[in-house]
């Protein structure tokens, strides 16, 4: 195989914001300039924080947020519907 076609990776520590639940994975995520969180095994990794994971998507919990689709469905009308005519 040719030398550097496959990508390096390190381990980083992806944390959930919204569930406050972080898991340490192996990635070939670029971490240059990202903060560093100590593990549980007393490392210090590069930290990737994401909205949603296995931990706080609707799937995986069975729990569903409900999202304000009429408020958007109402906007969406009010911008796109033509006016009458006033003729």
């Amino acid at each position: 195989m040719k030398p550097a076609t496959h990508p390096e990776y390190k381990a980083v520590i992806f944390h959930d914001t919204s569930a406050n639940h972080s898991f340490l994975t192996r990635s070939s995520i670029d971490t240059k300039g990202r903060e560093m969180m100590k593990w549980t095994d007393g490392k210090e990794y590069p930290v990737v924080k994401v909205e949603v994971s296995s931990e706080s998507h609707s799937y995986y919990t069975g729990k569903q947020k409900l999202v304000d689709t009429a408020g958007r469905v109402e906007k969406f009308r009010r911008r796109y519907t033509k006016k009458p005519s006033s003729k």
